[in-house]
């Protein structure tokens, strides 16, 4: 068996976001397709860990989690240049905003994301496959 482990959600139905992140070309992995248009379409069956740090998984959250560890892990693979990292963790905040996130937790949220979560984006931190038995 193979499996990877870090995950606490799995996506129920297939999701689609309108952001400003637009490549040049379109990016198209198992789960995850980005247009040149900005259309994020993260599909069923995705899984990802939820809101990252000390903080609270609350609805307000969840979206912005989704759609941020789908960036992240663009850019983790390659799939986006990582110039584009500030960009990914202001749609977390734009898109916790339109969820009816405080304006003070989304910039605590901001600020987090941008001091503590650069190894997230990294190509070094890419989850290992693992092996049972």
């Amino acid at each position: 068996m193979k499996y990877k482990q870090g995950y606490k959600y799995q996506l129920y139905k297939n999701e689609v976001f309108q952001t400003y992140i637009k490549p040049k070309m379109m990016i198209k992995t198992e789960y995850i397709t980005l247009t040149p248009q900005g259309l994020l379409i993260i599909e069923k069956g995705y899984a990802w860990d939820g809101p990252s740090g000390p903080t609270f998984d609350t609805k307000s959250f969840m979206r912005g989690s989704l759609a941020h560890d789908a960036f992240y892990q663009m850019l983790r693979e390659g799939h986006l240049p990582q110039a584009w990292r500030r960009d990914a963790d202001r749609e977390l905040v734009n898109i916790c905003k339109e969820d009816g996130m405080w304006k003070v937790r989304a910039w605590w949220v901001y600020k987090g994301v941008r001091m503590f979560a650069a190894s997230a984006a990294s190509k070094d931190n890419v989850k290992k496959v693992l092996t049972a038995p």
